[in-house]
């Protein structure tokens, strides 16, 4: 469940949702743009996992809260950061399906979703469930921006949604952090 909701705090403050909602509009196909995100995620997401674990591995329990601690601070405080419009590729000439695959495999590449996954996965005695929790609500805000296309999703209160998304992140990360080091 917190995977869920992390992995959507974090992609309605994220430039892949975005990129989506451009490749809706352009290639007229929000199904391929949905399955093409669900792909993208399903891979940053997988990576993410796997990073997790060999890392986790060889931290101990308070450690691992830390480094979950550390991840979420780290995501509130890059989630408040403006950014300018993605770009959306219009020089590939690979068709809507690899383009999209391939684009939002690259945006989402490295995000800090993809850092929380890892150490969620690091924690948890269902390691995959932090990769398909993020999934299915990084997959739903990118649902969203399909299906209300470039215009649509610029006309939502963005900002506003930023940094809330950062606030919740950045409290979250604190008061773990403060877990971890048994002060509160």
């Amino acid at each position: 469940m917190a995977a869920i909701v992390l992995g959507a705090i974090c992609q309605i403050s994220d430039k892949t949702p975005w990129l989506a909602a451009i490749f809706a509009d352009r290639f007229r196909s929000p199904a391929l743009v949905v399955a093409a995100a669900v792909v993208a995620l399903s891979v940053n997401y997988a990576i993410g996992v796997a990073a997790g674990l060999a890392v986790t591995a060889l931290l101990t329990p308070e450690a691992r809260l830390l480094l979950l601690a550390l991840a979420l601070v780290l995501a509130g405080a890059g989630t408040g950061v403006r950014f300018k419009r993605p770009d959306a590729l219009d020089g590939w000439r690979t068709g809507p399906a690899f383009t999209s695959i391939a684009g939002l495999v690259i945006m989402a590449f490295g995000d800090r979703m993809q850092f929380v996954v890892a150490a969620l996965a690091g924690r948890s005695t269902l390691p995959w469930a932090a990769m398909v929790g993020a999934v299915i609500g990084g997959a739903a805000v990118n649902v969203v921006a399909v299906a209300l296309g470039e215009a649509g999703w610029l006309r939502l209160p963005l900002k506003a949604l930023r940094i809330a998304a950062a606030a919740i992140l950045l409290i979250a990360g604190v008061v773990i952090g403060l877990n971890a080091l048994r002060l509160v």
